[in-house]
């Protein structure tokens, strides 16, 4: 009896102890790009400006050459903007144009970051001789920052005109909008 009992409690101890198989973590790394990401802004929003830069850049790393990157390196460079190192800046953001160039906030960015950089009309002198699309929205933001603001509508504008189905053209037509309405 005292063995059948003895039995009888080792199977409830071994089959019904609560074991459970431990968790495996498995690694995601654009999971956790996104991760570092957000904890960059929070970085940010709590003006520790180094831990934000580190964040940002291992984001960058976990998910490199993406869509995602381009914001990835948006964030980086205006982190670098806001502090005072705009020639770091304008890597970062014609990095994030290279990689995904259809949202107008990078070209935004990246024409104010010339402005800082004092290389405004250089630029315009380069971006005028080219006929790529893209170019032309950046050459159009640099005339109106140059206080060409009639010559840089209407670069901005027949871009629009040209090409109205990339998706970038409703915000250049609202940033038009809002330029216009200043005049």
């Amino acid at each position: 009896m005292k063995k059948l009992v003895s039995i009888f409690i080792l199977f409830v101890l071994v089959f019904c102890s609560g074991y459970r198989k431990p968790y495996r973590y498995t690694i995601d790394a654009e999971k956790d790009a996104f991760y570092h990401n957000n904890v960059g802004l929070n970085y940010l929003k709590d003006r520790i400006y180094y831990a934000a830069i580190q964040e940002f850049k291992i984001a960058i790393q976990l998910s490199p050459n993406t869509q995602a990157t381009a914001i990835f390196k948006n964030n980086l460079g205006e982190t670098y903007d806001f502090i005072g190192y705009p020639d770091m800046a304008r890597v970062c953001f014609e990095d994030a144009i290279k990689l995904y160039g259809l949202n107008f906030k990078y070209y935004i960015n990246l024409a104010d970051c010339y402005k800082k950089l004092g290389i405004t009309k250089t630029k315009i002198g380069e971006l005028s001789k080219s006929n790529n699309p893209y170019d032309k929205i950046i050459l159009g933001l640099l005339y109106i920052q140059n206080g060409e603001t009639r010559k840089g509508v209407i670069i901005l504008d027949e871009l629009c005109m040209s090409e109205p189905d990339l998706i970038i053209t409703q915000a250049i037509r609202q940033y038009l909008k809002e330029v216009t309405a200043k005049l």
